[in-house]
């Protein structure tokens, strides 16, 4: 467990380092250099104590030891010559092990201002440590930094996700275990640490013998040749050098004395191809560079999309009783596409035996993406027809960009029946809320393989009789705009604009395709357009009577017309777009459309009174974000398949334009 004075020196070193070094990523890189500076340094001083020798810091090197770095003689420019030339000098050290020269590879200082090295080196100096679990912890805090990897479309993976992922497959102390695209390994750390915990007994440590004072000894259980086997069989290979400096780092401050990291483009080289694993925990890049692919030719299913090529290398790479859980992106269990429709049907066809449907929200604050896990197994595929879903609705965090813990997580759950089910598939009885089988028969059917639980009128109950609210328990203001008519509307007046009344019709708000020209004698403090709000139409046909869009930014210089409304919600227990899905539903449309009253020809209005008479549930806060995040995940399902029907759409136009000769 992280304690509260390491992290803080952590934070410390970060907040002296962001004014030379604002890359979140380099902050890291140096903190690691740093770090494992001085824990070389710490290693030779307790040689030194047991009577050995110094072999980090000897020779033509000891000049370079932490005592002659911090040295109060040394002045500021002198330490930063000094340390900018150890740092990249380090590679050379004979008397440093091949892993921290890899480390030190490449490594240099990015800024020449010798006050900043000289606080940051002070803050290093304050770690105390030992070669312990306490520093990897360290170490994996330094890391949750690092986030979103951009363009390479790599997102750090939530620890208890990841811990979530390895519980499923439950690695054993004999597997070979691999992550093709490891970033800092954790995935690999998580795996060792679940074998070493399943290979635990408890100990008196004091002598007595107490119940009180029996303590786990992680893995004691395993003999040497057993840790030494399992050391080598957990393997990773990332694409970027930085990466593999950062995960050797991260292993070795887990107890990996030798880990096996290595550079590698597991989709453009394949030299390690023949290589199986048993295990595979990966959550791969989910976004192919600027430029393309250009996979080898070894692949089953042709692509250049990166998330199908992982998800197919993953595949093909299991031995015949192999297991692995993938973290995928939406595209992969929906998307129309030759190669994702490829991809799925070799997945049903040898290895697929559940999908673990995720919260919209998981990776946020770094991405908002929409994630599954696929779950393979071999053994498991052959004593079953079925693929098991699973909707997780809670991770046990809020989906909000804060991310804070919250009380009654599905995962536990999850990770039970996903267990019962690997382990005896014939004799699993589903709950069919959260988890239920469907034939591989059915998922094949109209050869798309559609791997969406809601495909198969699987859908997420949120279970509870919520309380009914009027919209005027919640709702404190409802505000009506400018009036436009038909001598005034397209007067021209600077920049501002006025909405135009079809910007409720499509349920998503797009000022630039809604705008007409604000009249020039409106008065111009009239109901600007405000973030978090919702846009309602109070009059207009049957139909758009109610209509309503959420806006989720300030438009300074865009306003309303007085046929729509604009909500005012400060209660902190309500979620306005929660309201936004709600009064869209099909029963707040029916009770709005009987409140409506008429007007020339066949436009309709609703009054304030009878609209904030209109009830919806409000069940608690964080089930309110739970089925937003829900409904928003959905909608990007939706938008995936309006671009696909439209690529569709133009290759019949296409083929039909190449009979007319085109």
């Amino acid at each position: 467990m992280l304690d509260a004075a390491t992290k803080k020196r952590i934070d410390d070193c970060r907040d002296i380092l962001v004014g030379k070094v604002p890359d979140p990523k380099s902050q890291v890189e140096q903190i690691t250099i740093a770090l494992i500076y001085k824990f070389m340094d710490d290693m030779d001083a307790e040689a030194e104590e047991l009577g050995g020798a110094r072999t980090f810091f000897a020779g033509p090197y000891a000049r370079f030891g932490w005592a002659q770095l911090m040295a109060p003689s040394q002045g500021g420019y002198e330490m930063l010559a000094l340390y900018s030339e150890a740092i990249q000098s380090m590679r050379e050290n004979p008397g440093v092990p091949e892993l921290f020269r890899d480390i030190f590879k490449n490594a240099y200082l990015p800024y020449r201002d010798p006050e900043t090295l000289k606080s940051f080196l002070k803050e290093i100096n304050g770690f105390t440590y030992d070669h312990s679990e306490r520093l990897g912890d360290a170490f994996e805090y330094l890391l949750s930094v690092l986030g979103s990897q951009g363009d390479a479309g790599q997102f750090r993976t939530p620890r208890h996700i990841i811990d979530f992922m390895v519980a499923v497959i439950d690695p054993q102390k004999n597997d070979t275990i691999l992550d093709p695209a490891c970033g800092t390994a954790g995935f690999l750390i998580s795996a060792w640490k679940h074998i070493l915990k399943n290979n635990s007994s408890q100990r008196n440590m004091d002598g007595r013998q107490s119940p009180k004072t029996l303590q786990t000894v992680p893995g004691d259980l395993l003999t040497p040749d057993e840790r030494t086997r399992l050391s080598r069989a957990i393997r990773g290979y990332d694409i970027s050098p930085d990466m593999v400096r950062l995960s050797l780092v991260n292993l070795y401050l887990h107890g990996f004395a030798d880990p096996h990291i290595t550079e590698y483009d597991t989709l453009t080289q394949d030299d390690k191809w023949n290589e199986l694993a048993d295990v595979i925990l990966a959550n791969p890049p989910f976004m192919s560079p600027k430029g393309g692919i250009k996979p080898h030719k070894r692949f089953s299913v042709q692509a250049t999309r990166s998330e199908v090529l992982f998800v197919d290398y993953m595949a093909e790479h299991l031995t015949a009783t192999g297991r692995a859980a993938i973290v995928v992106p939406e595209g992969i269990i929906f998307q129309s596409g030759t190669a994702y429709k490829a991809l799925r049907k070799m997945l049903v066809e040898s290895s697929l035996v559940a999908v673990v449907s995720l919260p919209a929200g998981v990776f946020n604050p770094y991405s908002g993406v929409k994630t599954s896990i696929l779950i393979l197994d071999k053994r498991v595929h052959k004593q079953t027809d079925s693929v098991l879903f699973v909707k997780v609705q809670n991770d046990g965090f809020n989906l909000g960009a804060q991310r804070r813990a919250v009380a009654h997580s599905d995962l536990p759950e999850a990770t039970r029946l996903l267990r019962s089910w690997m382990t005896a598939p014939q004799a699993f009885e589903g709950d069919g809320v959260m988890a239920q089988a469907v034939g591989r028969r059915r998922i094949g059917e109209g050869g798309d393989f559609n791997l969406s639980a809601e495909r198969y009128g699987i859908s997420v109950v949120h279970a509870g009789v919520w309380p009914m609210v009027s919209l005027a328990e919640i709702i404190d203001e409802l505000e009506s705009g400018v009036s436009v008519n038909s001598e005034n509307r397209n007067a021209i007046s600077g920049e501002l604009g006025i909405l135009k009344t079809s910007c409720v019709t499509s349920g998503t708000f797009n000022p630039e395709e809604h705008k007409a020209v604000l009249p020039a004698e409106t008065p111009l403090v009239k109901c600007p357009v405000r973030t978090n709000s919702i846009i309602i139409s109070r009059m207009n046909t049957e139909a758009l009577v109610g209509a309503n869009a959420y806006v989720d930014k300030n438009y300074d210089t865009l306003f309303l017309p007085d046929r729509l409304w604009q909500t005012l919600i400060t209660n902190p227990e309500v979620s306005v777009r929660y309201v936004s899905f709600m009064l869209a539903s099909k029963q707040a449309r029916e009770a709005i459309s009987a409140k409506c009253g008429g007007t020339s020809g066949s436009m309709k209005n609703i009054a304030k009174p009878q609209f904030l008479s209109v009830q919806i549930p409000l069940p608690p806060l964080e089930v309110q974000h739970q089925i937003v995040a829900e409904m928003e995940g959905y909608q990007v399902s939706i938008e995936e398949h309006k671009k696909a029907i439209a690529a569709l759409d133009d290759q019949i136009k296409s083929s039909i334009n190449k009979v007319w000769g085109n």
